[in-house]
Order: C-alpha cells, then sequence, then structure tokens
C-alpha cells in the first residue's frame, strides 16, 4: 500500500488525462457551393453566360478602347469618348447662296477664303444689333466679274453644315449680311 499512496503524489505523464476515443457517426459530405458547380449552373443558364460574357465584353470594349487614341494625344482616357465617337455623325456639307450688302467686299473674296457671316438687323430707328451667323464658311464660288455687283449686294456660294444654311437663309431674309475674312 505504501507504494499505491507514493504513486498518487507523484504528476501524472501527459497526454493520460485524455479521455477515451468514441466512434465517430456517419454523415454526408459538405459541399461548398462554388468553383465547378458555378460553371455547370452557368452552362445549364444559358441566357444568363451568354449576357455575362457581352457584358465583360463591353466593359473590355469600353476599358481598351479609346486608350491607344487617346495616349497619342497625351491626354487621359474616359469611357464617354467611346460614346461620343459612336454619337459622332459625319457633317454634311451644302453649298449655300449667300447675298452679301456690300457688293465690294464680295470682290475681294477667292474660293477657297474661310469667312465669318455677320448678320446686322435692321431697326427702323437705326442700325441694330449685329451677330455672328457662320464662322469659318469656305468660299466656294463667288462672281465671274464686277459687273454683276448691284447696289442690292453680291452673291457668293460658302459651303457650310445643313444646319447653317438654313440659320444663313433665314438671317439673309431679315438682316443685312456682310463677311469678315478669318
Amino acid at each position: 500500500m505504501v507504494l499505491v499512496s507514493q504513486l498518487s503524489s507523484f504528476p501524472r505523464p501527459l497526454g493520460t488525462d485524455v479521455p477515451s476515443t468514441c466512434e465517430v457517426p456517419h454523415f454526408a459530405p459538405v459541399r461548398v457551393r462554388g468553383g465547378r458547380y458555378q460553371v455547370r449552373r452557368l452552362v445549364r443558364h444559358r441566357r444568363r453566360a451568354l449576357a455575362v460574357g457581352l457584358a465583360v465584353t463591353a466593359v473590355a470594349l469600353v476599358a481598351a478602347g479609346p486608350r491607344e487614341k487617346e495616349r497619342e494625344r497625351g491626354t487621359e482616357a474616359r469611357g464617354r469618348a467611346v460614346v461620343d465617337a459612336v454619337r459622332e455623325r459625319p457633317v454634311e456639307m451644302v453649298a449655300a447662296p449667300v447675298r452679301i450688302a456690300d457688293g465690294a467686299t464680295v470682290r475681294l473674296l477667292r474660293a477657297g477664303d474661310r469667312v465669318d457671316v455677320v448678320a446686322a438687323e435692321q431697326g427702323a430707328v437705326g442700325p441694330g444689333d449685329a451677330h455672328v451667323v457662320a464662322r469659318g464658311a469656305r468660299v466656294t464660288k463667288v462672281p465671274a466679274s464686277p459687273d454683276s455687283v448691284s447696289e442690292g449686294g453680291a452673291l457668293v456660294v460658302l459651303s457650310v453644315p445643313r444646319r447653317t444654311a438654313t440659320l444663313l437663309a433665314g438671317a439673309g431674309a431679315t438682316s443685312r449680311l456682310a463677311v469678315t475674312l478669318c
């Protein structure tokens, strides 16, 4: 008995106070959503997969498209540049005949010159306000001889965008037109 009492006074070695092992019950494996499962799901849902593919392609085009052009200019690219480039349409130029009030001024013009067209409102009391109707219009034709210049002015043909041509026609009907060389 002396031996038993002496043994209880010594500390037990490490690991001897662990309970005995027991059997773990059987359970189904845990499946984490993601990875291969998402790919299978996208294949099953083809419309979603197509939409995701188109969205990724659009983002890639917006991100990569304008940067090359913008780097050449030395400016930073923005996503808006692509949208603006798509919206821009070529400007349709038309030939607009314009009667200039001062015929002597028309004699100074040559085909290919750039001019600004100024409309001066005719007031009942005196001269009215003047405003620029067309900026940087290209002269395409001028009168053949100075004899074609009358007191009512002289005709000159300008190449301008269609919208500007309508403004010139309206201004020519209500006010006196003059040109300045650019």
